[in-house]
């Protein structure tokens, strides 16, 4: 494993205890199909959500929100309708957990499929 490798897999996990921390239940990580992929799929009640994990030792050009632009939200919408196939329908949201520089914002309900 790379150094980039493990300190993404170390935000993915630091993500992951953040939402159980806060009542969200880790379904799935590191879900993946031709075409997406989706860090981490919760249950938050009766609803999936999708979850978009990005980590930015800095904050130039953007951060790490800057970094989830229309073509990788079209993958993770892309991911999560197979995940939806194959578990079946339901209610459904994408988060996204950023961590700039160390601090750590989890953002409900990020964007919504066109």
């Amino acid at each position: 494993m790379t150094a980039r490798q493990a300190a993404g897999a170390a935000a993915e996990e630091e993500a992951a205890r953040h939402l159980a921390g806060r009542g969200l239940r880790i379904v799935a990580r590191n879900f993946r199909v031709r075409g997406g992929e989706i860090d981490i799929v919760c249950r938050d009640g009766d609803a999936f959500v999708f979850v978009e994990v990005r980590s930015r030792s800095r904050t130039d050009y953007g951060g790490a929100a800057a970094s989830i632009t229309p073509a990788k939200q079209a993958r993770l919408i892309l991911a999560a309708r197979h995940w939806l196939q194959r578990h079946g329908e339901r209610p459904c949201r994408f988060d996204c957990v950023l961590i700039d520089a160390g601090h750590l914002e989890w953002v409900k309900d990020a964007f919504r499929p066109a």
